[in-house]
């Protein structure tokens, strides 16, 4: 199975998506969490998915923009 990311800021907005989602997705799907305020150097690798806000999910090609904590501009 793939896996998924979600990309979050830390903010409480992205933090609560965080636990919402990650309590409705199958636990057999296997989802990294990458906080960019923690890890700046993978902001370049959100944009490549086509992130564009956080928090956002990424899952085989597909991005899932949830709410609106950042823009992913505003984390460089």
């Amino acid at each position: 199975m793939s896996t998924a990311r979600f990309y979050h800021a830390g903010c409480s907005v992205c933090i609560s998506a965080e636990q919402t989602l990650l309590n409705l997705l199958d636990p057999a799907l296997k989802v990294e969490v990458v906080h960019l305020g923690e890890q700046p150097q993978r902001i370049a690798e959100a944009e490549l998915a086509g992130v564009k806000s956080v928090p956002a999910f990424v899952h085989d090609d597909q991005v899932l923009h949830l709410n609106f904590g950042a823009s992913i501009d505003d984390l460089k």
